[in-house]
């Protein structure tokens, strides 16, 4: 079974999905000054073996993209920069049956700082059923 928190991890790596990453350059690419940029290409401390967290298909993978941002846009937005109001606090589950993908989101505030079993609202959860393609169908009736 996949574990939920690993595929938080992917789909927040997968969330920029429409940009080019950035071209290798022979040389290391260095700033006015002459110092090398701390981010470049050659400064990123590749694996050799990289060990997958998850395995999804990418429907499954935009299916969850899909439900996250739902559940994003429903948090109030002065407290957008809270971590117990966003991506970080939130454990996402995808099944699928029947043609549909269902995404499970569940609140995490110990992810937070906030001690282990603690819960900011009783029974917290969303549920939404997604198509493959990404479109949103539906939100379970059940209001949190």
């Amino acid at each position: 079974m996949l574990k939920p928190h690993y595929l938080i991890l992917l789909v927040s790596l997968v969330a920029d999905g429409g940009t080019e990453p950035p071209k290798a350059k022979a040389s290391t690419p260095v700033t006015d000054a002459g110092t090398p940029r701390p981010n470049s290409v050659d400064t990123i401390p590749w694996p050799k073996d990289l060990r997958p967290l998850a395995t999804l298909d990418g429907p499954a993978v935009v299916a969850a993209h899909a439900a996250l941002q739902q559940v994003l846009s429903r948090f109030p937005k002065g407290a957008s920069t809270a971590c117990e109001f966003s991506a970080r606090s939130l454990e996402v589950v995808v099944g699928q049956e029947a043609g549909l993908y269902f995404v499970r989101i569940d609140r995490r505030p110990e992810r937070c700082g906030w001690a282990p079993g603690v819960s900011l609202e009783f029974d917290w959860f969303e549920l939404y059923a997604v198509s493959s393609d990404g479109r949103v169908l539906g939100r379970h009736p059940y209001m949190p």
